[in-house]
């Protein structure tokens, strides 16, 4: 390298460079932010003849099943199913809040070329 080449970080650059930490450090402060309020969110899903419905929060952690008598009555094979629904409609509810919520978060998210 021959003098005054340097590693071609003119001034220009080096203020991209110092705004994509701040971007970098804004995005981790949102996602934080975002991990909290999915810890503190509740969603249901619902067996498709509502007799049983599941609660996860934003982080797809199981909260509680709530089973009616009528959907208790129906046997074990038919409350397994009941259950099984109301577990994927409340995973799929879920994972549709994580990505609005990752969406939120992203948006307007550019780095500079370097």
């Amino acid at each position: 390298m021959t003098k005054g080449q340097g590693f071609g970080f003119g001034l220009g650059k080096i203020k991209e460079l110092q705004e994509a930490f701040k971007k970098a450090q804004q995005f981790q402060e949102n996602a934080q932010t975002v991990q909290q309020e999915l810890e503190e969110s509740r969603v249901e899903g619902t067996s498709s003849d509502g007799g049983v419905t599941v609660y996860m929060n934003g982080s797809q952690r199981p909260i509680s099943v709530t089973i009616t008598a009528e959907a208790a009555a129906k046997g074990a094979e038919s409350l397994s199913q009941l259950v099984t629904e109301a577990m994927i409609d409340a995973y799929e509810n879920s994972s549709e809040v994580m990505k609005e919520k990752m969406n939120e978060i992203t948006s307007g998210l550019e780095l500079p070329g370097f």
